[in-house]
């Protein structure tokens, strides 16, 4: 887990960097420091993996810091944005535009023109979507590439958090796709998207997904109007977020993909894809924010930060989370023995708890904490407007530089 993050003469460090320094460096606290190295061994580690054939696609929600994404631009081999903001972020790097594909309901006419003149995928999630697109395509004079984002016929065991199967305000339900395919028109169809869950920690329960995906998309495929050429297997891969969580074993997975590219998808001359996001990034990102009140109160030793949910919802629970459980943190720059405290925000509600009841090094005021797993759906998955603190900053840190020259698109 990203709690094994090193020590520089006591104090933790990210990207080789002490984060006593990185506050400096930044102005104070809180702030999000991200791990360019971890990204990069996050994605090689994938690809010894998984199986050459495949490609990687970043899920841009996941974070979409700017410094983020043009490090990843150079690691993956695609794009995945959910609205014309994070579609401009991904333009502005070197991911060429026919990488990018463009997910989510609720996508409007305006982002519709957008995404069709910068010439990215749109995977389209409903009938009317369809027709939207086929007048945006006709007024600009560009044939739009589609893909279908299907909403599949199961649903995937173990995931944390559910998008395919039953009712869904995500994609088409496979049983309407036949006819939604009748309907392309002049439309340049390019393929379907499948993404059933997300948050798995279960290897088997990925790979029957894996598999059950891919004998959808056959069927499908064989009432497309032209050969399906990019497949989108989604995602899904979990990361653990406390002790009892068991990291993801990707070595069934890779098997699993490698069985699938040999037999299913050779009848298939297709791009296959798999979306990840917080896999990607998650580990390698830490939150840290400053103690600046030790309090007791009726037998409980209180520590209170200078940040809190508005910065990192997740870590609070309200993300969610079907149960609450504390991210891992830990005292940043004190080495004194442990004590059991409880670790709040400065913000004036109860749902502002950061980790109850832990075991930490005992702490003062002016000490910084840690909390770890904090690269994905951090500062943009959280309501930094509320009660009007200012936002906290971000960086990217770590010596290394990707060499693109040496990088070669997945075909």
């Amino acid at each position: 887990m990203s709690n094994t993050f090193p020590r520089v003469d006591g104090v933790l460090a990210v990207g080789g960097v002490p984060v006593d320094r990185l506050a400096a460096r930044v102005g104070g606290t809180p702030f999000f420091a991200y791990d360019r190295d971890r990204l990069t061994a996050r994605v090689t580690e994938l690809r010894a993996a998984l199986p050459a054939e495949i490609s990687l696609s970043y899920a841009v929600k996941a974070n979409p810091m700017p410094a983020v994404l043009h490090h990843m631009s150079g690691l993956v081999d695609g794009f995945d944005v959910a609205s014309a903001g994070e579609l401009q972020l991904a333009m502005d790097t070197t991911m060429p535009a026919d990488r990018i594909s463009f997910a989510g309901p609720g996508k409007t006419t305006a982002e519709l023109v957008q995404a069709v003149a910068a010439g990215v995928t749109v995977e389209l999630e409903s009938i009317t979507e369809l027709r939207r697109v086929q007048d945006v395509s006709s007024d600009l004079g560009i044939q739009a590439r589609v893909a279908l984002r299907v909403n599949p016929d199961f649903a995937v065991r173990g995931a944390g958090m559910t998008l395919g199967g039953g009712a869904q305000q995500f994609g088409i339900d496979a049983e309407q796709v036949p006819s939604v395919l009748a309907e392309l028109g002049d439309l340049d169809f390019y393929g379907f998207h499948v993404f059933a869950g997300s948050q798995n920690l279960r290897a088997d329960s990925i790979c029957e997904a894996q598999r059950a995906t891919v004998e959808l998309v056959l069927r499908l495929a064989a009432m497309a109007p032209t050969p399906v050429r990019y497949v989108n297997l989604g995602g899904g891969f979990g990361i653990p977020y406390s002790a009892r969580d068991t990291a993801l074993d990707l070595a069934p997975i890779g098997e699993n993909l490698a069985k699938l590219v040999d037999t299913s998808l050779r009848q298939l001359d297709a791009r296959v894809v798999i979306e990840l996001g917080r896999y990607l990034v998650g580990e390698a990102g830490v939150y840290v924010t400053r103690v600046v009140d030790r309090k007791h109160s009726r037998g409980t030793t209180f520590l209170v930060v200078d940040g809190g949910l508005h910065h990192q919802l997740a870590a609070s629970g309200n993300f969610g989370q079907k149960i609450r459980r504390n991210y891992p943190l830990t005292v940043a720059t004190s080495a004194a023995a442990t004590e059991t405290v409880t670790v709040v925000g400065c913000l004036c509600t109860p749902l502002d708890l950061l980790g109850d009841k832990v075991e930490l090094a005992r702490a003062e005021v002016g000490d910084l904490i840690a909390i770890f797993q904090a690269g994905a759906y951090g500062l943009t998955a959280s309501p930094t407007a509320f009660l009007g603190h200012p936002p906290p900053r971000e960086l990217l840190v770590g010596a290394t530089a990707h060499s693109l020259g040496e990088f070669k698109w997945r075909q």
